[in-house]
């Protein structure tokens, strides 16, 4: 049973585990290392967590849905944007702020179609972070969120274009997709 479940549900395929490193490596390489020269080496204010769960989905499971660019982007700033006003309603109450925030969060990704599950710890850091992250207020969307996430989608397609077996985004016209959707007239 062991031999099978070994067998069967290993994946070893050392072309695609290659680009996997690579991509996350220069993902959050590069946002450590732009943190590096901006701050100090006890603030790692562009460093979340939120963005190595990120890493795992857009350069581990590049043809999941929730890997691509608009849920990479639109789950991270909604839920963002979503921490930020939550905590500046109820700064008091950590449980209570982050329970709310994460929550709506999930919420706004479904009825947006923006699902990307890194997000919910987007806005929950936005709740728990240090004091740093918390005096932000609405620059922590800008940077290290959007800024981040960017960082993240141009490694991703930069390092996926190389690899001949990997197609990212899984529709490479998504933002013509994304125009047509947001800023066409009915």
């Amino acid at each position: 049973m062991v031999r099978y479940v070994v067998y069967k549900e290993t994946l070893i395929d050392f072309k695609d585990h290659f680009w996997t490193f690579l991509g996350s490596f220069l993902g959050i390489g590069l946002i450590g290392l732009l943190n590096d020269q901006k701050f100090t080496d006890s603030d790692h204010l562009f460093l979340i967590g939120s963005f190595g769960a990120s890493s795992v989905l857009i350069y581990g499971i590049v043809n999941s849905p929730l890997a691509q660019p608009r849920n990479l982007i639109g789950g991270h700033v909604i839920c963002a944007i979503v921490g930020v006003t939550v905590h500046k309603f109820i700064p008091d109450h950590a449980w209570l702020s982050s329970a709310f925030a994460v929550s709506v969060s999930i919420v706004l990704m479904q009825v947006t179609k923006t699902l990307h599950p890194p997000g919910g710890a987007t806005a929950l850091i936005a709740n728990i972070g240090s004091e740093k992250i918390k005096s932000l207020g609405y620059m922590y969307v800008i940077s290290p969120v959007l800024s981040g996430v960017m960082i993240l989608l141009c490694v991703a397609i930069l390092v996926n274009r190389f690899a001949a077996h990997r197609k990212y985004p899984a529709n490479r016209n998504w933002y013509k997709v994304w125009e047509r959707r947001y800023f066409t007239r009915y």
